[in-house]
């Protein structure tokens, strides 16, 4: 697949191919439109949500290599911004699958880079690339991540956050999420 041919399609909220889990958990903040790149029919798998703190203890680290070897094998579709380091490690992991797997970046994924194991995966109609954000949004902030994390949770069917800092940014999402009508995976110790 060349850079030429990778079409990024919008869905707005009014098309059927929007997902009304988004309507469902982010009433009114929900997206005007998503922006995709991939196979749009992974949606409609069950997702798990993966979640991991910037920092991360050893023995949750070793823990959470082996759970994305498992989800890898038994094909697990995972849905992630894969942007802390453990996030990037299991992506890693997940592309040496078959599995399905969501990546949602932090900003618009307009002229965004790709890494050319994502466009074998995306060849093999295996990986989709959602975004809520619209292509003025070039760069990731944290008030971009926050909106992020929240769109994937609201996508996922159950939710994984491997580790949570005490403190941090993670804490915060996952008091924000614990209200909603999702299953929580206890966090890897």
């Amino acid at each position: 697949m060349s850079r030429h041919s990778l079409e990024i399609i919008q869905v707005k909220q009014s098309d059927v191919l929007y997902p009304p889990l988004l309507r469902r958990y982010l009433i009114s903040a929900a997206p005007q439109a998503i922006y995709a790149l991939g196979d749009l029919s992974i949606l409609k798998h069950q997702k798990l949500g993966l979640f991991c703190s910037i920092k991360c203890p050893g023995n949750v680290i070793l823990r959470l290599y082996d759970a994305a070897r498992e989800w890898r094998d038994n094909g697990t579709t995972v849905i992630s911004g894969f942007h802390s380091p453990m996030e990037k490690e299991c992506l890693e992991i997940l592309l040496r699958g078959t599995q399905p797997i969501i990546i949602c970046p932090a900003r618009s994924i307009e002229n965004m880079r790709l890494p050319k194991n994502w466009i074998a995966a995306l060849d093999e109609k295996r990986l989709l690339l959602l975004s809520p954000f619209d292509p003025k949004h070039r760069r990731v902030t944290a008030d971009l991540a926050q909106k992020r994390n929240l769109f994937i949770a609201a996508l996922a069917d159950k939710i994984l956050i491997a580790h949570i800092a005490r403190g941090g940014k993670t804490e915060s999402f996952a008091q924000m999420i614990r209200g909603w009508e999702k299953e929580l995976l206890p966090a890897i110790s």
